[in-house]
């Protein structure tokens, strides 16, 4: 931790939230921005596009990987980090457990309007401001063989819940209780979950016992880029069991919240789909390209900036 403090010019610098003017002061313009990213490929290729865009609009940008929301948050509110990729819901829920505690009820929910009034709410005091989410999602899904889907004509959740069939979850085994989970396959779409495999979530293993055909369901993202090396394919979520963990832009308000940031990033939200974003996983993880080459690509091939 000593070493990833130092990494973001100590973990004592910046005023504390009682005495820091970020959230009553006028919306920064900082020419020099940095762009976090949580370490991951996903987050690794939006703060790249985040980073070309800002570019393009004048400023200057840095990205500084730091793996732990518990310390890139609060270097966000200190303007060690200027902008940051984030997950509308997840990040509402981290946020409130931070202010209300770790038993507060959740805030997050499968309504994206009210998921970012709750966000922002939460934000608005730390000197964070969240810009509007795009068209990209990344929350839990749940998929089965493409064979499996052919048979039984799956296209949903809920034709799998009016089967009957017994099912098998591949899943992390947080799974038996949390309500997107088990439960709310149950619940929600009526589907016999006779157990739950404790296998992780979309990781290899889990999806080659469905593959297999020891389970019949994985629970994975819906920017999951390897389903199809596995025969797997996605099952809609059209009843809304999963949270709204659209993507959304995070700023520091006294260093980037200016109308200049907003519109620079604001480019990407009509044109970024979850479907582009799976692709452009997949281009990282599977064909060992750099998110740096992947991220500009796909700029350039949207015309968002200059080749």
């Amino acid at each position: 931790m000593l070493a990833v403090c130092a990494g973001l010019g100590g973990c004592a610098a910046g005023p504390s939230l009682e005495d820091r003017d970020a959230v009553t002061a006028p919306p920064g313009d900082s020419r020099d921005l940095t762009v976090g990213s949580a370490g991951f490929t996903e987050s690794d290729l939006l703060a790249q596009m985040y980073a070309l865009l800002l570019q393009e609009a004048g400023y200057r940008t840095k990205i500084l990987s730091v793996t732990n929301r518990e310390l890139y948050e609060p270097a966000l509110e200190r303007g060690q980090i200027d902008v940051v990729p984030e997950y509308a819901a997840t990040f509402a829920d981290w946020l409130n457990a931070k202010v209300n505690g770790a038993d507060a009820p959740t805030v997050g929910s499968p309504d994206l309007a009210a998921t970012m009034t709750a966000l922002r709410a939460l934000a608005g005091p730390r000197g964070l401001t969240v810009l509007d989410a795009g068209r990209a999602v990344d929350q839990n899904a749940f998929a089965v063989t493409a064979d499996f889907a052919a048979e039984h004509r799956l296209k949903t959740l809920s034709d799998l819940g009016a089967t009957g069939l017994p099912v098998r979850l591949a899943a992390g085994d947080e799974c038996v209780r949390r309500p997107y989970c088990a439960p709310g396959l149950r619940k929600v779409y009526g589907i016999d979950v006779t157990a739950v495999d404790p296998k992780g979530v979309g990781t290899t293993p889990a999806k080659q016992a469905v593959q297999n055909g020891q389970d019949q369901l994985v629970l994975t993202t819906t920017t999951d880029a390897t389903l199809d090396e596995f025969g797997l394919v996605l099952l809609a979520d059209d009843r809304h069991l999963q949270n709204a963990d659209f993507i959304v832009p995070v700023v520091n308000r006294a260093r980037a919240g200016s109308e200049g940031v907003t519109r620079a990033l604001a480019r990407l939200n009509t044109v970024l789909t979850t479907a582009d974003l799976a692709h452009l996983n997949e281009q990282v993880d599977s064909w060992r390209r750099l998110p740096e080459d992947v991220a500009r690509n796909y700029l350039v091939e949207k015309g968002l900036v200059p080749r």
